[in-house]
C-alpha cells in the first residue's frame, strides 16, 4: 500500500514537475522576448504618420497585453483548467474592478487624453496645482518633470477631470507688465520708455507690436501696463531682461518708484 502510495507521488512529481520546468522556461524565454519585441517597437512607428504621444501610449497597452497573454500561458502549461481559469478571472475581476476604481477612471483618463490630445509629449503644462513638461503618458499616469528637475507623476483621471493650461500650444505668447510709479511722473515719457525698451530687445515680436497705457490711478502710484509678444520658447528670457531694462532706465531718468504711505495730519485745538 506504501509502495503504492510513493509510486503515485513519484508520478505526480514528475508530471507536475515537468509542467513547472515548461513554465520557467515560458516565463524566461517569454520575458526576454517580449522586451525585445518592445525594443524593436520604441525605434519603429506603428504608424505612417504617427505622433510619439500615441506611440508611446500604444507601446504600454502593448507591452501590458503581452505579459497578460504570457501569464494564460504560463497558467496553461502548468494544468490549470481554463473554464475554471475563465470563472476564477471573471469572479476576480468584479472584485477587482470594484478595489481598483480610481486606476480604471486613471485608464479610461488615459484614453481621453490620446483621443482629445490636450497635451502632448514634451509640452509644458500646468494641472493639479503642478507645471512641468510632460516627459511620459502612461496607462494610468502621466509623468511631468518641473523647472528645477523633478518628477511629478499625476493620475490620468485626475488630470481629464481637472484644469489644464498648455503653454506649448501656440507659438507665441504675450507678457503683460505693471510697473507703478509717483503722482507728477510725466505719462507719455513714462509710455515712450517702456515701448523704447521693449522695441529695442530683439526677443520682441514686432507683430504685434508692444502695447504701454496707463491703466490704473490707485491711492499712492499711477499703474502703467506694458503688453509686449514673444516666441514661448523666449518667455522667460523676455521677461526677465526687461524687467531689468527698464529698473535700470527709470533710475536714470530719475523716474520716482512710490512706497505705500499714510499721511498723518494734527491738528491743534
Amino acid at each position: 500500500m506504501l509502495e503504492t502510495i510513493l509510486n503515485k507521488l513519484a508520478e505526480l512529481c514528475v508530471s507536475f514537475g515537468g509542467k513547472l520546468l515548461a513554465a520557467i522556461l515560458v516565463l524566461i524565454i517569454g520575458t526576454i522576448a517580449i522586451k525585445l519585441v518592445m525594443k524593436v517597437l520604441r525605434k519603429k512607428k506603428l504608424g505612417k504618420h504617427e505622433d510619439p504621444t500615441v506611440h508611446r501610449f500604444l507601446l504600454n497597452i502593448i507591452k501590458t497585453a503581452l505579459y497578460i497573454l504570457l501569464v494564460v500561458t504560463i497558467i496553461a502549461i502548468l494544468g490549470v483548467p481554463m473554464a475554471s481559469m475563465v470563472a476564477a478571472i471573471a469572479s476576480a475581476g468584479v472584485a477587482i474592478g470594484l478595489a481598483l476604481q480610481g486606476s480604471l477612471s486613471n485608464l479610461a483618463g488615459g484614453i481621453m487624453i490620446l483621443i482629445f490630445r490636450p497635451f502632448k509629449l514634451d509640452d509644458f503644462i500646468e494641472a493639479s496645482g503642478f507645471s512641468g513638461t510632460v516627459v511620459d503618458i502612461g496607462i494610468f499616469y502621466t509623468t511631468l518633470r518641473t523647472a528645477d528637475n523633478k518628477s511629478i507623476t499625476i493620475p490620468n483621471g485626475a488630470l481629464m477631470n481637472d484644469k489644464v493650461i498648455n503653454y506649448s500650444v501656440h507659438k507665441t505668447r504675450r507678457l503683460d507688465f505693471s510697473f507703478n510709479v509717483a503722482y507728477g511722473s510725466d505719462v507719455d515719457k513714462i509710455k515712450s520708455i517702456l515701448l523704447e525698451e521693449a522695441a529695442k530687445h530683439e526677443l520682441t515680436l514686432k507683430d504685434p507690436a508692444p502695447f504701454a497705457r496707463l491703466s490704473k490711478q490707485s491711492d499712492h502710484s499711477l499703474t502703467f501696463t506694458l503688453r509686449v509678444w514673444v516666441e514661448s520658447a523666449n518667455y522667460w528670457t523676455l521677461n526677465f531682461d526687461l524687467l531689468e531694462a527698464i529698473n535700470a532706465r527709470f533710475a536714470a531718468e530719475g523716474i520716482e518708484i512710490p512706497f505705500n504711505q499714510i499721511d498723518v495730519h494734527v491738528k491743534n485745538k
